[in-house]
């Protein structure tokens, strides 16, 4: 008996506390979810406020966009070449400007000599033509000699023994009233583009980077898809 009575108060507390901690939990009040819905639109506006930081730290630090300019200068006006412009050939043969229209050209000039640095660009120039691919019969390798001196044999055999390759003489003055050089540079400086139509429409910087030149080439073929030809 003795036993038995002294285990139910036990029990009997033992019910009280677990049902005094489960009805004593406070309910939220109207207040506290005013606080949090507060709280949230605050946090929406700070984002919101922060959104165009934030692009703009992604874009300059993580997705550096790549510029779109070209590589080559772009002449503006383009200028046509000159239907008097008098060109000829290494056999001594009159040849018509208008010739040279139909196809894309890369142009050096140099003297007939072929220098060390005429070498040198004569073989970018062909290197630049055969990365085109299959593309690269819509270009034709062009060498200007404006000095007077007859064209190097043995450059001209190198530059023709890939094909597509033209080889004019025409006086230095003559070719000043078409093609101009950037400032304080010589007109051997540079590569000039000329377009299918005969106007020379880009002048590629001295020592040029070949990678990005190639870019300049491969965009030019692919605008002119629809209108240009293959061979002259």
């Amino acid at each position: 008996m003795s036993g038995s009575n002294s285990s139910a108060p036990a029990s009997s507390d033992a019910g009280e506390a677990f049902s005094f901690t489960v009805h004593s939990m406070p309910a939220p009040s109207l207040d506290d979810k005013r606080t949090a819905n507060g709280r949230l639109k605050m946090m929406l506006v700070l984002l919101v406020c922060a959104a165009p930081v934030i692009a703009s730290y992604l874009t300059y630090f993580v997705i550096r966009p790549e510029g779109r300019t070209n590589y080559s200068e772009l002449v503006q006006p383009q200028r046509p070449i000159p239907v008097d412009l008098p060109l000829v050939d290494v056999q001594g043969q009159s040849v018509s400007p208008a010739s040279l229209k139909g196809q894309w050209l890369l142009v050096a000039v140099a003297g007939g000599a072929c220098d060390e640095g005429c070498e040198k660009k004569l073989w970018l120039q062909r290197q630049l033509r055969e990365a085109l691919g299959r593309e690269k019969d819509r270009l034709d390798k062009v060498w200007l000699v404006h000095d007077g001196v007859p064209a190097r044999a043995q450059a001209v055999q190198a530059m023709q023994a890939a094909g597509a390759a033209t080889v004019l003489v025409l006086p230095q003055a003559a070719l000043a009233k078409w093609l101009e050089p950037a400032p304080g540079q010589r007109l051997e400086d540079h590569f000039y583009i000329v377009d299918p139509l005969g106007n020379w429409m880009m002048r590629v910087p001295p020592n040029p980077d070949a990678a990005r030149l190639k870019r300049d080439l491969d965009k030019l073929l692919r605008a002119s898809a629809s209108w240009d030809t293959v061979g002259r």
